[in-house]
């Protein structure tokens, strides 16, 4: 696994490059890109549009959700507005890239501070976090990891499950999914065996459907931040962001978030 990590980092990076050489974007890198939003006024969010309750389209086709309001409270801490974002969809397997090459200035899309991603892009301090947990049918004899040998289990393409699932449980057979939805009609279908993500994430299913339940073992501790680009011109802005977190908590705004969107 440490093999296929370092291959796996070292092609990110050979994409990185080949990006600047091809389009060759504005050297962003020379310029603080705090003082970028501010001339800007509007800070560049990308968001996970399918993944409810923390970033999703509405009926009206308005972003929302958890990681949408945490992207507002920022934008009115470091530009007095929270109306100064622009979102910008994101996936599991596209987020780095496009906070990496510029196309984003932060990403928050319920993504978990690793060690493997330190090396390749910044983090906030954590604004939450949540457990890796195992969501099936509700008529389902699966009780936990032990049963899951010879069966198949879905992750979602880009997301840390993927990787602990094939530590986890090396028997299973992991099939990847591109979004929660398609892998949750696979499920449905009886495609595969069980869905394994964060619980916030997969809660929001239990609530929606009573034919699956999220099982009640939690195996992993996920920490979420805000990511940035590694360079020395995000410095600024993570301090900032880190501030705006920190203050989030002392006022109990993330308290009130989680009651608004996880537990309602």
């Amino acid at each position: 696994m440490k093999k296929l990590a370092i291959i796996l980092t070292i092609l990110f990076l050979l994409l990185v490059a080949i990006y600047f050489l091809i389009f060759k974007p504005e050297k962003y890198q020379e310029k603080d890109l705090y003082d970028s939003i501010l001339e800007r006024g509007v800070i560049k969010v990308g968001i996970n549009t399918d993944s409810k309750p923390f970033g999703f389209f509405d009926e009206k086709w308005q972003i929302k959700g958890y990681d949408a309001d945490l992207a507002r409270y920022i934008a009115q801490y470091i530009l007095k507005s929270p109306n100064a974002v622009e979102f910008h969809p994101v996936t599991p397997a596209n987020r780095m890239l496009k906070v990496s090459t510029g196309e984003v200035d932060i990403v928050i899309a319920t993504m978990t501070i690793t060690p493997q991603r330190k090396e390749i892009i910044d983090f906030s301090i954590p604004y939450d976090a949540a457990g890796q947990a195992l969501l099936v049918r509700s008529n389902s004899k699966i009780k936990s990891l032990a049963d899951l040998n010879g069966l198949n289990v879905g992750v979602v393409f880009g997301t840390t499950a993927e990787k602990n699932m094939l530590n986890l449980v090396p028997t299973a057979n992991i099939i990847g999914f591109r979004n929660y939805r398609v892998a949750y009609q696979a499920l449905k279908n009886g495609k595969i065996d069980a869905l394994t993500s964060d619980d916030t994430i997969l809660s929001r299913f239990v609530y929606e459907d009573k034919s699956v339940k999220l099982l009640p073992k939690r195996y992993t501790h996920e920490p979420y931040g805000v990511a940035l680009r590694k360079d020395k011109s995000t410095k600024r802005l993570k301090e900032n962001i880190d501030f705006a977190i920190k203050d989030m908590h002392k006022k109990n705004v993330i308290l009130r978030l989680r009651r608004k969107w996880l537990y309602s």
